[in-house]
């Protein structure tokens, strides 16, 4: 799972979904003030009670089983118009929508792909960019998200050149 604390998930995920939403996404941030977000979702979409319901219950499984080392603050929250893209069915989900892929390395001369989402394969993801397809491996990637449909006034050139 891309990007993910997978011990957190691991013990995380189970009570989100008994609760009737899925997890995301899980990170664990920061070298002074650390973060632990996690990102719900549901099929009518998440609430602010939905998120202090299932940071309720995360607190109180994160104090019995102490997984995380010193202090942090929890945060829950909704994946939100830029969701990351972290499970097979994630990017399932996403084709034909517009994706930005953060590669660990270079690959094809490059580390950023912004462009339609083709297809979702078992280990990777066929991504068209400026006309060009690029086969990229899920384990290869630092980040993905979708890219937000919603246009905060910059120009498709202006966010092209921020994607590169």
């Amino acid at each position: 799972m891309l990007g993910d604390v997978i011990e957190l998930r691991s013990l995380l995920e189970p009570m989100v979904e008994r609760l009737g939403y899925e997890l995301v996404h899980v990170t664990l941030g920061g070298s002074k003030t650390r973060a632990l977000r996690m990102f719900i979702d549901a099929p009518g979409g998440i609430t602010v009670d939905d998120c202090e319901r299932v940071s309720r219950q995360a607190n109180d499984v994160l104090a019995v089983e102490d997984m995380v080392e010193g202090e942090y603050t929890l945060e829950v929250s909704s994946p939100g118009l830029d969701r990351p893209l972290v499970k097979y069915e994630h990017f399932e989900q996403a084709k034909g929508k517009d994706v930005f892929i953060r590669m660990q390395g270079l690959h094809f001369g490059r580390r950023k792909f912004r462009g339609s989402l083709l297809e979702a394969r078992n280990d990777t993801v066929l991504v068209e960019v400026d006309g060009e397809s690029y086969e990229l491996l899920y384990s290869e990637m630092q980040r993905a998200n979708l890219v937000s449909e919603i246009d905060f006034g910059a120009t498709s050139t202006e966010r092209k050149q921020s994607a590169k």
